[in-house]
């Protein structure tokens, strides 16, 4: 089971991932690109019905590595691993149980429910690049976001609940979709920082319906502000 550890752990080890891939000299193969992304996000949620409802966005983190694989000189097949930290927050307009890992607690109508969620994310999908215009080329990418949840704390305030284990509330697994845009700018032969905007819809329901609970889908949305190199 991969934990909190594991998480942090992996985002400590991705420079080093770079500089192994680099001194290897995968980074020279001609059938492939590398990268390495960083995106700070702004992440919430969005209901389909009125009795819940999101209340607000929440900071988040994206953390990519990246495969491409040349299709042309202008179109790539990409796919990769990352670990996604998003939140978000939800009110119901009733009360309702909450399934916590040892006790059910009833948090009451108009009362916030704060999300903490980590994913396990494989993202795959096409990459469009143009030729370069001046010092700096143009790309979009859009693909698929297969993802399974690996941490989820929830803050419940009325409850004086904070960084709670709420897994009995999430759903294990999701599914969404992907749009970048942005700039690649070459400071190398093969090397070139990325600098792009991103928007990813998770819309697989990310809450359980149990008990007495409405039922609901709560999709979860990311837009991402995207920092990184390519090699």
């Amino acid at each position: 089971m991969i934990t909190f550890s594991s998480i942090n752990l992996f985002r400590k080890i991705l420079p080093v991932i770079l500089l192994v891939l680099i001194s290897t000299g995968i980074s020279t193969a001609q059938n492939y690109k590398y990268g390495v992304y960083l995106a700070p996000s702004i992440t919430w949620f969005s209901s389909d019905i009125t009795e819940v409802d999101n209340q607000g966005s929440r900071p988040g983190m994206v953390y990519v590595f990246n495969a491409e694989k040349p299709l042309n000189n202008n179109l790539f097949l990409t796919a990769g691993l990352s670990i996604v930290n998003a939140g978000g927050r939800l009110v119901a307009r009733d009360a309702a149980p909450f399934k916590f890992q040892n006790y059910t607690a009833i948090v009451a109508a108009g009362e916030p429910i704060v999300y903490r969620i980590h994913y396990l994310s494989i993202p795959a999908g096409f990459k469009a690049r143009t030729n370069q215009l001046g010092s700096i080329f143009v790309f979009g990418d859009i693909g698929i976001d297969p993802k399974v949840v690996v941490l989820g704390k929830v803050d419940v305030p009325s409850l004086d609940v904070e960084k709670e284990n709420g897994m009995g509330e999430i759903n294990r697994f999701n599914f969404g979709w992907h749009l970048h845009a942005g700039i690649e700018y070459p400071i190398g032969d093969r090397t070139a920082v990325a600098l792009g905007l991103g928007f990813e819809n998770n819309f697989a329901d990310i809450t359980k319906d149990l008990g007495t609970q409405v039922n609901d889908r709560i999709a979860h949305k990311i837009l991402k502000f995207i920092f990184g190199i390519n090699f």
